[in-house]
């Protein structure tokens, strides 16, 4: 390469605007151009540097953006506007969320390579569930025209949201109890992803390979709420253990109580009770065959315990609950319910907000780095630019 030229060149760092002359080079034969000073500092001209990127982006990814101009003033001594956190927390979620991507499809290969597996697990809980998120009616923002007044928005329609699947990898060993019956992990790995069942189970694949928890003897225990689309992808795991949410199975006993007995009455307190100790005790047989036995006295109340029946019938081979405890495994998905309020509610769920779905998107990326105790990884990651 040929040296070009020489310019100053300024970029925003934590400190205010730096400048520094660097030096342009080409290659003649391939016109290929590079300022090698400018990819060692990790910074781009005219724009917000990499360091300064990151703490804006974090801001963003525990607070809404006019919220987190406001601390980068407070806390940095950086004035910078709420779309400018937007643009950069943009940049760099979408650079996570590439990576997050490529290394799902990487694993994904029969020819890759995970972490070691000689002190892989005999056992790892793998938790998922969904929750909905609020999208924007508009596909595009609005940009305004010579000073023009944006019109209102239309009114949300009903049914304009999306799934966000999160799934939770804990290891049952690593369960410990705090209180007299109450237990938390000392350790978990979140992954998330908008809507896609087939890219949840994907990433969990990964992150299990990365952490070298999947090994030739290693039993997957799968804990859902009985979704079809759950129990369809967790064949991909050989050795598995499927397990019906305890607290899932026992809302729709209470369902059927309610209806039977009436709402808030003590009769259904003591009938959803009795099936609540038998499913424990892992005799969901018998509370199958205590409910065919009822003799309802209209067609809505035949139906109901009919419907309990067949999901009982159904998810019987999931609820040996007696046994799961006995192994350690838990019984419920409280730990991916945690999830969805730590990653989702927290942050997306906020008065008024709606996502668009690339929005959404790279912000999920980045609050799961915070969460996973990975930020880090930011700095190894080169910030994307956006059309």
């Amino acid at each position: 390469m040929r040296r070009q030229d020489t310019r100053e060149i300024s970029w925003l760092a934590r400190r205010g605007r730096l400048h520094a002359s660097v030096s342009r080079y080409r290659c003649p034969p391939c016109r290929h151009e590079c300022r090698p000073l400018l990819d060692l500092l990790g910074v781009e001209p005219g724009r917000i540097s990499g360091a300064l990127a990151r703490l804006l982006a974090l801001l963003a990814t525990v607070a809404p953006y006019p919220l987190a101009a406001r601390l980068a003033w407070l806390l940095l001594g950086v004035t910078i506007s709420p779309m400018g956190v937007w643009r950069v927390t943009q940049r760099l979620g979408e650079a996570v969320a590439h990576h997050s991507e490529a290394l799902s499809r990487y694993h994904a290969d029969s020819r890759s390579t995970g972490a070691p597996t000689q002190a892989a697990p005999s056992a790892v809980v793998l938790g998922v569930d969904g929750c909905s998120l609020g999208m924007q009616v508009r596909s595009t923002r609005r940009r305004r025209k010579d000073g023009e007044t944006l019109p209102p928005l239309p009114p949300i329609e009903e049914g304009r949201f999306r799934e966000v699947k999160t799934g939770v990898l804990l290891l049952p060993s690593e369960r410990v109890e705090t209180s007299p019956g109450r237990r938390a992990v000392v350790r978990r790995f979140l992954v998330t992803c908008l809507g896609d069942a087939d890219a949840i189970f994907a990433g969990l694949y990964a992150q299990l390979r990365e952490l070298g928890w999947v090994g030739a003897h290693t039993v997957v225990v799968i804990v859902g709420d009985g979704a079809e689309w759950i129990w369809n992808r967790a064949t991909m795991f050989v050795r598995r253990c499927e397990i019906l949410d305890f607290w899932r199975a026992l809302e729709h006993a209470w369902e059927s109580a309610q209806l039977r007995y009436g709402e808030g009455s003590a009769q259904a307190d003591r009938w959803v009770h009795e099936i609540a100790e038998d499913l424990r005790a892992g005799k969901v047989q018998d509370v199958i065959a205590r409910l065919k036995r009822v003799r309802p006295k209209t067609p809505e109340l035949r139906e109901s315990p009919q419907a309990l029946i067949r999901y009982y019938s159904e998810n019987a081979g999931r609820m040996r609950h007696d046994e799961y405890l006995r192994l350690g495994y838990g019984i419920g998905s409280g730990a991916v319910e945690s999830a969805h309020k730590q990653i989702v509610h927290a942050r997306f769920r906020q008065a008024g907000m709606r996502w668009s779905e690339a929005g959404a998107r790279r912000l999920l990326a980045l609050r799961l780095l915070l969460l996973n105790e990975n930020w880090a990884l930011l700095d190894r990651l080169r910030m994307v630019s956006l059309a």
